[in-house]
This record gives structure tokens, C-alpha cells and sequence, in this order.
């Protein structure tokens, strides 16, 4: 497993919301972390139909155009019920013509569960997969997951994405109920990087 040894980290990512995740993650470890906006960046096309084939086109994307160590999370949401849809197509599924509109692919998530006539609990899980790419070409690649539950109506104004509607195991209140750093001790992208801080910061 290959240390990360710079000052400085690019994010591959355009969400600002995930940004800030990323970067109250690190921040005990003084890394500097700069996004894909910042740096001018493009988002590459996202062919692959798999959490670490996505996150590794947008990490070796960033890494190849920057020259530095490139961090990119490719997450979603799996829903049982859906044969886990919308998966790699999570933010797809909110993509109008101008721009992104979450709650209406919370609403296409709630009409299709209950167009499968799905019995509850409509079991689902968000899974994050971290890739950190060198220029070099070598990567490490970190997979994270919670599991939970799909509830309706939406519940909470916190977060970003589907969180109004999933409710983890063991908790009374949904990601969107949650307070930020609440979540961020128990998601699915904390477990990933538990996982990245272990093997490349350690």
C-alpha cells in the first residue's frame, strides 16, 4: 500500500457539498486540499458501470492533468427493491436541464418502489468507493457502506443528495435529520476513508 507523502491533495470533484466532507475529514492531517473547480478542471465522461471504474477515470483524469495525487469518490445509493437502482446512475437520476433536482429523484425513487409494489422496509444502501490515483499511474482504492432504509415522506433539510429519505440502521432519524458531523462519523464515506486514512495517512 503506497503512503501519501505530498502537502497538497486534488479532489476530483465538482459537488461542493462532498468537497466539504472531504475536507473536514483530513483536516487533523494539515494537508492542503484544493477541488476540481479550483484547478479548472473538466469532469470526465463516467462510462463505466461500476463505483471504482467511475472513481478511477476521475482520479487518473485529475492526476494525468495536474500532476498531483488525485482523491475521487464515485457513491450512490443501491435500493433492494430496485435491484439496486439508481446505484452509479444516483445523480443521473436528478439531472434536469438545469441543473441538479434532488427532490425530484427522491420522487422517482419513492414512484418506482411503490411501482414494484415493494413490502416495507424498502432496504437500500449508500455505497462510496475513494480512489487516490498518482501521476504516475498507480492507485489505492478504499470501498465504504451503510446500510439502512428508503422512508417517505423526505425528513430533514441536512445533507445533500438522498439523504431526506435514508435512514441507517440503528438510528431513529434519517442522513437529512442528521447533523453533518454526526453523518460524517458513520457514513458510508467515512468507512471509506477510515479505510484510505489507515492505509495511505497512517
Amino acid at each position: 500500500m503506497r503512503k501519501f507523502s505530498g502537502d497538497t491533495l486534488l479532489v476530483a470533484t465538482h459537488n461542493a457539498g462532498k468537497l466539504e466532507e472531504i475536507v473536514t475529514l483530513l483536516e487533523p492531517y494539515g494537508i492542503k486540499v484544493v477541488g476540481a473547480a479550483e484547478m479548472q478542471l473538466g469532469e470526465p465522461d463516467e462510462t463505466e458501470t461500476t463505483f471504482v471504474g467511475n472513481a478511477r477515470i476521475k482520479a487518473h483524469a485529475a492526476a494525468q492533468a495536474t500532476g498531483l495525487p488525485s482523491l475521487s469518490d464515485d457513491s450512490g445509493i443501491e435500493i433492494d427493491a430496485l435491484g439496486g437502482a439508481p446505484g452509479v446512475y444516483t445523480a443521473d437520476w436528478a439531472e434536469t436541464e438545469t441543473g441538479r433536482d434532488f427532490v425530484m429523484a427522491m420522487v422517482k425513487a419513492h414512484d418506482r418502489i411503490l411501482g414494484v409494489g415493494a413490502a416495507q422496509p424498502w432496504t437500500a444502501r449508500f455505497c462510496c468507493t475513494l480512489v487516490l490515483a498518482w501521476p504516475d499511474g498507480h492507485d489505492e482504492v478504499f470501498p465504504g457502506t451503510i446500510d439502512g432504509k428508503i422512508v417517505w415522506p423526505m425528513r430533514g433539510t441536512h445533507g445533500h443528495g438522498y439523504d431526506p429519505i435514508f435512514q441507517p440502521n440503528g438510528y431513529d432519524v434519517t442522513f437529512g435529520e442528521m447533523d453533518g458531523s454526526e453523518k460524517n462519523k458513520v457514513s458510508h464515506r467515512a468507512d471509506a476513508f477510515a479505510k484510505l486514512v489507515k492505509g495511505c495517512f497512517d
